[in-house]
């Protein structure tokens, strides 16, 4: 039986290191080919590493936390070695004091964060109904678990999937004035640094305007349904009425469309449409590439597509890396006006918002429309307020009468 070597993937130059976030195996205990067995945590992405064969994962070399360079050394296996091997493992996970389980359970698949609250609240892990790939329980799972046990149970057992949150609540001390002090995520460490990179070193203005979406909202109810038939199951939402609408505003300015290096301005002869996600480790920005050559059912399915892997954490590098400009939808959380912040090096970002019915004064009559402010934030080292106004404007016109979308007018 020989020894294999499981070391890092080769990280792209863009991510420096990444660290150990969760060993699903122990020391000693058996793994089967392709069976997950460690999830490297990046500034970007959760990177997955599988067993190359069946055996025994021998030792462990770096454990939850450390942090990990390009192909370096994780762990050792040992190839073709029985299960009985992974016997001592077994029970001392068995008699762990945390929770008592029977041995119908060790093989159970979970994050650490589900493990911690599987044995802080005494549950089995087997009556708890998993949504995670190769049916691991998530947090998420636990706490839908927690919170409405009868709900969940019966939703199993009738095949439906449990609800699954964009994001689990952070568990919160109990007793008088307690605290708990956790460290950042590497995505949220990044997420910060570059937020604080655009406050410091963007000359950051924002203007805003609304948009009326009746004529927007009209085309969706009216040819929805066809367009779900017609394209196998894509839903027609509003997003890629925006990302076509912002693809036109910013053929006619380009400035939109730049980034600075330097003190060069580089000028970009395509859109690339980077589209923020929401996901459980933070707001992630994977892009749409050459989304000016997307019809609108390939912009839904891309973002559909987009939103489900940020959910698993399975968005890949290259999916998230680049972007010419950006959309952000606040109003799927119900905000009514916001102030996005730019997405360095680029130098616009368009803010969506919630769609509220108000009354508006139209040809001197009183209104009630669905309106939606937007507000585009822009580099003022590299726009001027008179283009900037007038891409948000463009942006206005063509929600507003959608036909011209389409015939580029």
């Amino acid at each position: 039986m020989a020894n294999i070597e499981i070391k890092a993937p080769q990280l792209p130059e863009s991510v420096p290191d990444g660290r150990i976030a969760t060993w699903y195996k122990k020391a000693g205990q058996a793994v089967a080919r392709d069976e997950l067995l460690v999830d490297i945590e990046t500034d970007k992405v959760l990177l997955e590493v599988v067993a190359p064969a069946d055996g025994v994962l021998q030792t462990i070399v770096k454990a939850e936390g450390d942090t990990i360079n390009s192909n370096e050394l994780l762990a050792v296996i040992e190839a073709g070695a029985t299960a009985a091997s992974a016997a001592p493992a077994t029970a001392a996970k068995a008699v762990a004091p945390a929770v008592t389980v029977d041995n119908s359970n060790l093989e159970v698949l979970m994050s650490p964060a589900a493990r911690k609250l599987i044995e802080e609240n005494k549950l089995d892990p087997n009556s708890v109904p998993s949504t995670g790939k190769d049916g691991r329980i998530t947090k998420e799972d636990v706490v839908n678990f927690i919170s409405g046990p009868k709900a969940t149970s019966a939703k199993a057992s009738a095949g439906e999937p449990a609800a699954k949150p964009a994001a689990a609540p952070v568990p919160v001390p109990q007793g008088a004035r307690a605290e708990q002090r956790v460290p950042m995520t590497r995505l949220r460490a990044k997420i910060a640094e570059r937020l604080l990179e655009a406050s410091q070193t963007t000359a950051m203005l924002t203007t805003f305007n609304e948009v009326n979406m009746a004529e927007v909202m009209a085309l969706r109810t009216r040819y929805k349904d066809m367009f779900e038939k017609k394209h196998g199951g894509v839903r027609l939402g509003f997003m890629s009425f925006f990302v076509r609408a912002c693809i036109e505003a910013l053929k006619r300015f380009p400035a939109a469309n730049a980034s600075i290096d330097g003190n060069d301005i580089v000028y970009h002869g395509y859109q690339d449409i980077g589209v923020a996600v929401s996901s459980p480790r933070g707001l992630v920005v994977p892009v749409l590439r050459n989304a000016d050559a997307l019809s609108l059912a390939q912009i839904e399915k891309s973002i559909s597509d987009f939103g489900a892997k940020a959910k698993d954490g399975k968005l890949s590098i290259e999916e998230m890396t680049g972007g010419t400009f950006t959309i952000s939808n606040g109003g799927v959380f119900g905000s009514l006006l916001s102030t996005p912040i730019l997405n360095p090096p680029q130098t616009a970002i368009l803010g969506m918002h919630k769609i509220q019915e108000r009354p508006m004064a139209v040809n001197g009559e009183v209104k009630i429309l669905p309106m939606m402010y937007l507000a585009l934030s822009y580099d003022h080292r590299m726009i001027d307020g008179r283009e900037a106004v007038q891409f948000l404007v463009t942006v206005k016109e063509l929600l507003e009468d959608p036909a011209r979308i389409f015939l580029e007018v």
